[in-house]
C-alpha cells in the first residue's frame, strides 16, 4: 500500500507551481533555459575555477557553519608525548587556553580491504568560547571556527599556528593542504530553495519530484587550471538527524541543504617544505576559489537574505 511521505519540504513543491512560465522536460527537469553544450561558450562570470575571484559581499547572518583549514605532514612519533608538545602548547596558550587530548584511530587499506586500526593521541586546543580550535596530531595540523568573521582573519590566525607548528615541532615538509567551508541552508530559506541557488545546483530540489525527496547529495571534484590542487564541490539535501561528516557538520533535528567545497593538494613526497609565508598564500587562493564557487552557486536573492548588498 502507497504510505504518503511527510517532508517538510512541500513547500518547495508548492512554490514550483506558481512559477507558471517554467516548462519541465521528460525528465521532471527544469527545461528552460537550455544550454547545448556543443555550442556553449562560457564566459568569465561562468567559470569559477579560473580568473580572479568576485569581490566579497558581507553577509550580516552568514549560512556558513565551520571553516577549515589543514596541513598534513609525514608522520612524527613524538607528537604522542606530553613533553614533546609542551611548547607548542605554550607558543599559542594566550589565545588557545583549554586542551583536551582525544584519542583518534586510524584506518590503513591494502588490497584485501582494512589491514590495520592505529590509535593516536589529538591534542585539541581550544579558545576559551569554543568558537575557535587548534588540533595537533602526529601527522597533521588543523585550524578551525564555527565563528568565521573574515578571510583575512583567518588567514592570519592560520599563519600564527603554523610558524608555532614550524618553530616547536619542525615537520619539515608537507603531504598536504586543503582549506573547506561548509554553508548551511534550513527552514524557511529551505522552502525558497529554487530561488537562492543556480537550476543546476538545485538539483532534484528545483523539479516537482521534491515533495519526496529525503536525501539528495552531489559530489562534484574540479581539476584547477595549472594542475594547482583539486576542489570537491558537494551539494544537497540532507534528511534531518544525518550529516556526511560528523567531524564537521552537525546532524540537526531538520531538513537541511548543504554546500561543501574543500580545496586542496597533495605533493610528492619531500617536494613541498613549510614555508609559511608560501603556505599561508596557497591557502588564501584555496579561499577565494572556493569563494568564486559560492557565487556561482548562489543568486543576487540568497546573498540578500542572509543580510548582503549584491
Amino acid at each position: 500500500m502507497d504510505r504518503e511521505l511527510s517532508n517538510p519540504l512541500g513547500p518547495v513543491h508548492t512554490l514550483l507551481h506558481k512559477w507558471s512560465n517554467v516548462r519541465y522536460d521528460s525528465l521532471d527537469r527544469i527545461a528552460t533555459p537550455f544550454i547545448d553544450n556543443t555550442s556553449h561558450h562560457v564566459n568569465a562570470a561562468d567559470t569559477p575555477l579560473a580568473g580572479p575571484p568576485p569581490p566579497e559581499v558581507p553577509l550580516t547572518d552568514p549560512p556558513l557553519v565551520r571553516v577549515i583549514a589543514q596541513v598534513r605532514f609525514p608522520l612524527i612519533a613524538s607528537l604522542e608525548k606530553r613533553e614533546f608538545i609542551a611548547s607548542f602548547q605554550e607558543a599559542i596558550r594566550a589565545f588557545y587556553p583549554v586542551l583536551r587530548p582525544e584519542e583518534g584511530r586510524s584506518v590503513v587499506l591494502g588490497s584485501q580491504g582494512v589491514v590495520d586500526t592505529r590509535s593516536n593521541t589529538l591534542w585539541r586546543f581550544n579558545e576559551a568560547k569554543g568558537a575557535w580550535r587548534v588540533t595537533l596530531a602526529p601527522d597533521f595540523l588543523a585550524l578551525e571556527t564555527t565563528k568565521y568573521t573574515s578571510r583575512e582573519d583567518f588567514m592570519e590566525r592560520l599563519r600564527f599556528v603554523l610558524e608555532a607548528l614550524r618553530e616547536h615541532v619542525d615537520p619539515q615538509v608537507l603531504d598536504r593542504l586543503g582549506v573547506r567551508y561548509v554553508d548551511r541552508v534550513f527552514g524557511e530559506n529551505l522552502s525558497a530553495l529554487p530561488l537562492l541557488v543556480r537550476p543546476e545546483v538545485a538539483g532534484i530540489l528545483g523539479s516537482p519530484l521534491s515533495v519526496r525527496a529525503q536525501h539528495a547529495v552531489s559530489e562534484n571534484v574540479f581539476i584547477l587550471p595549472g594542475n594547482a590542487g583539486q576542489i570537491t564541490a558537494r551539494w544537497g539535501l540532507l534528511a534531518p538527524r544525518s550529516t556526511i561528516d560528523p567531524g564537521a557538520l552537525d546532524a540537526i533535528d531538520e531538513p537541511s541543504w548543504i554546500l561543501d567545497t574543500d580545496a586542496f593538494q597533495s605533493f610528492q613526497a619531500g617536494s613541498r617544505r613549510l614555508d609559511v609565508d608560501s603556505v599561508v598564500e596557497q591557502a588564501r587562493g584555496f579561499a577565494e576559489r572556493i569563494y568564486a564557487i559560492f557565487r556561482w552557486a548562489v543568486t543576487d536573492e540568497f546573498l540578500r537574505r542572509y543580510g548582503g548588498e549584491p
